[in-house]
C-alpha cells in the first residue's frame, strides 16, 4: 500500500513503515539527487516524533484505529516574516482563556494551551525571514526550542521533542540598522550560509526570467530581444560596481524583475497608444526602467549630487559600453585611420544629416523606416552580426547607435519626443 493511502495507526504499523526525523529525510533525499544528477534546489540558481495530549487521549480510545494522514512535501513548509510585532504567542503559544472557559478546565491543565506556529510546525521546515526584526526577548524564547526541543510557555514546560528543521535569514548586520541577532541564538543557528549576487549575465537573467510576473497580454504582444534581456541584467552589474551607489545596501535581483517588468509595460503603452498588437522592445524604451533603477538602489553622497535619474542614465550608457566589444569590433579612442574605421560610414552619413531623431511613440513601421533610412548600419550589421534573427535587427541598430554615443563617435540629446542622434561636431556647432 502506498503511504499516502494509508489512513490507520494500524495500517501504517503493518506497511512497515520507519519514522525518519526531518534531517535524515532531507540528507537522503539530497543523496539521491546528487547521484542522479537532478536539480537540489529548484528554483534556485547561482549556488548550485512528538506526542500531544490531544495524542495520548485519541491513541488510548482508539488504538491502532487512531486516524492518521499522509502530508505531501509541500504542505511541510511554514514560513514568518520577522516584523516588531511577533509575539511569543505567534511563534510558540499562549494559554488560551476561551478554551479553558468552553472546555471548562483549570489553567493548571495543559489543554488550554493554544500552540504557536512553530509546535505546528513539527517535521517540517520552518523559515523565519529578517531574524533581526525579531524583538531580543523574542529571540531568546526561541532557544529551548533550538537546543533541547522542547517549549515552555505560561510555565508549562512541555517535553515535546519537535522535529524541526529551522531556516533563518538575514541581510548582512553591518547595514541592518533595526536589529541583530542576539549572542545566544545565533551559538544555537548550526550553519551560517553566505549567499552572494549571481556570477553571469545569464545565471541573473534565468532568475529574472523565472520571477517575473507577466501576464497572457503582455507576453502576446511585446518581443524582448536576446540583447535587451542581457543588457538590463548588465545594468545591475554595473550599479554594484558603481561610485554613485551605496555598496553596504548593495543592488538586490529585485531591481531587475522591476526593471524588466517597467520595460515590458513601456513597450505595451507604446504598442497601445500607436494601435498596434504586437511590437518589439527599443533601447529608447529602457527610459521607462529608470524609476524602478531610482526606487531599488541607494545613492552615496556624490550620487545625490548627480541626482538619482542621472545616475540610472549613467547605469544604462555603461552596460551599452560594456557589451559593445562583444557584438562589434572595438571602438579606440585615438584611431590613425579614422576613415578605415568599420564606423566611418555611419559617422560620414550622420555629419552629412542635420539631425536624426528616434521619436518615443513612433508606430513600429515609422521607427523601421527611421532605422534602415542609415543604410551604413544594414552593412555593419551584415558584415559582424550576419546571423542576428530578423526580429532582433532593428533593436540591434538602435544598439549601435547608443554604443558609438557611448564612445563618444555620435552625440545624443533628448528632446520633447524622443531622441535625437547627431556627429560630434554638428552638436557641438548647433550647441555654439
Amino acid at each position: 500500500m502506498k503511504i499516502e493511502n494509508i489512513q490507520t495507526l494500524g495500517e501504517l504499523k503493518q506497511s512497515g513503515y520507519r519514522s525518519r526525523s526531518i534531517k535524515d529525510e532531507l540528507r537522503d533525499n539530497l543523496r539521491e539527487k546528487i547521484k542522479s544528477g537532478k536539480p537540489v534546489f529548484e528554483g534556485v540558481h547561482g549556488f548550485e516524533h512528538p506526542i500531544s495530549r490531544f495524542a495520548k487521549d485519541i491513541i488510548e480510545t482508539k488504538g491502532d484505529a487512531t486516524p492518521i494522514r499522509w502530508i505531501h512535501r509541500s504542505e511541510r513548509f511554514s514560513e514568518k516574516l520577522a516584523t516588531p510585532d511577533v509575539t511569543v504567542a505567534d511563534l510558540i503559544g499562549d494559554v488560551d482563556p476561551i478554551k479553558a472557559a468552553n472546555l471548562k478546565l483549570s489553567y493548571a491543565d495543559d489543554r488550554v494551551i493554544h500552540f504557536g506556529m512553530i509546535p505546528r510546525a513539527h517535521r517540517c521546515i520552518f523559515v523565519i525571514n529578517e531574524l533581526p526584526d525579531l524583538q531580543a526577548r523574542i529571540q531568546v524564547a526561541l532557544f529551548n526550542i533550538l537546543q533541547e526541543g522542547d517549549i515552555q510557555i505560561r510555565g508549562f514546560k512541555l517535553r515535546m521533542p519537535l522535529d524541526i528543521q529551522f531556516v533563518f535569514t538575514a541581510n548582512p548586520e553591518d547595514y541592518t540598522n533595526r536589529g541583530s541577532i542576539v549572542t545566544p541564538l545565533k551559538d544555537r543557528i548550526g550553519s551560517q550560509i553566505l549567499t552572494h549576487y549571481p556570477d553571469t549575465v545569464a545565471i541573473a537573467r534565468t532568475i529574472t526570467e523565472q520571477e517575473v510576473h507577466l501576464n497572457d497580454n503582455q507576453k502576446k504582444t511585446v518581443y524582448v530581444p536576446s540583447l535587451a534581456k542581457d543588457l538590463l541584467e548588465q545594468i545591475a552589474f554595473e550599479a554594484r560596481e558603481s561610485e554613485y551607489i551605496d555598496h553596504k545596501s548593495g543592488v538586490s535581483a529585485r531591481m531587475s524583475i522591476t526593471a524588466y517588468e517597467n520595460l515590458i509595460s513601456t513597450a505595451e503603452r507604446r504598442a497601445l497608444r500607436a494601435g498596434e498588437e504586437q511590437t518589439t522592445v527599443r533601447l529608447s524604451d529602457f527610459m521607462g526602467i529608470i524609476p524602478a533603477l531610482t526606487g531599488k538602489v541607494e545613492l552615496v553622497y556624490e550620487g545625490e549630487q548627480e541626482g538619482a535619474a542621472e545616475v540610472a542614465q549613467h547605469l544604462i550608457n555603461d552596460a551599452i559600453h560594456t557589451f559593445f566589444p562583444a557584438y562589434f569590433p572595438k571602438i579606440e579612442k585615438l584611431e590613425r585611420d579614422a576613415d578605415a574605421s568599420p564606423y566611418a560610414k555611419i559617422l560620414e552619413w550622420f555629419f552629412a544629416e542635420t539631425g536624426f531623431e528616434l521619436l518615443d511613440d513612433a508606430t513600429d513601421e515609422v521607427y523601421q523606416k527611421q532605422l534602415a533610412a542609415v543604410k551604413p548600419l544594414e552593412d555593419l550589421i551584415q558584415k559582424y552580426q550576419p546571423d542576428i534573427p530578423l526580429a532582433d535587427r532593428n533593436f540591434l541598430k538602435e544598439f549601435v547607435l547608443w554604443g558609438l554615443v557611448a564612445y563618444n563617435k555620435l552625440s545624443k540629446d533628448r528632446v520633447e519626443v524622443g531622441f535625437q542622434f547627431k556627429d560630434l561636431y554638428g552638436s557641438y556647432i548647433s550647441k555654439l
